[in-house]
């Protein structure tokens, strides 16, 4: 597999793409802001058609929306012909001052998040910075990383739009209820 990190795109070689069957050369565009969290866990912003030969790749169980708006219907098709289930879990992308960041929304997404049954599953909001950092931060959270980490994290995908009152919310989540899920993520095994 060749990267060509000038634009972001993941292109198969020939070799590589004959094994998936395919004649010609694929490409693979992964969606805004795409990363692994950890073994199984992925994050990104919203996915469009651009982007379903690369999460076609993932073997996607699970996706994770964070928006309240309705799902596209396309994208809700390509989910479903490809076996993936869709949790929707509607959290407003508003700005500060104003961010209300439900602790039972998120502490549902954590479930589900958590369960292996449903790995490997992407988790995204609009763009991938806020609400998907929220939900990213406070496994980090559970993972035990230091609050630091947990920012600087936070931070790279936000950019210059850090919000404080994200940070906090992480800071604040109370995990506690949350400890007695078996964490399966490769940092967390000790």
């Amino acid at each position: 597999m060749k990267l060509d990190t000038s634009n972001g795109q993941i292109t198969l070689s020939s070799a590589d793409a004959a094994a998936t069957n395919d004649d010609a050369e694929e490409i693979f565009v992964p969606p805004l802001n795409f990363a692994m969290v950890d073994n199984g866990i992925f994050r990104s912003g919203f996915p469009d058609s651009a982007n379903y030969g690369f999460l076609k790749s993932l073997r996607l169980r699970t996706v994770i929306c964070l928006c309240p708006e309705p799902y596209p219907e396309a994208t809700g098709e390509f989910l479903k012909a490809n076996g993936i289930r869709l949790y929707q879990f509607g959290i407003d992308g508003c700005k500060e001052p104003f961010v209300n960041i439900p602790n039972d929304t998120i502490r549902e997404a954590l479930k589900v998040a958590l369960d292996v049954r449903n790995h490997p599953l992407l988790i995204h909001c609009k763009r991938g910075k806020h609400r998907t950092g929220c939900l990213v931060g406070c496994i980090r959270r559970l993972q035990r990383w230091c609050l630091s980490s947990v920012f600087d994290e936070y931070q790279r995908f936000a950019g210059a739009k850090a919000r404080v009152s994200d940070q906090r919310f992480i800071e604040l989540f109370d995990i506690s209820s949350l400890k007695n899920h078996p964490l399966s993520f490769s940092s967390s095994k000790r």
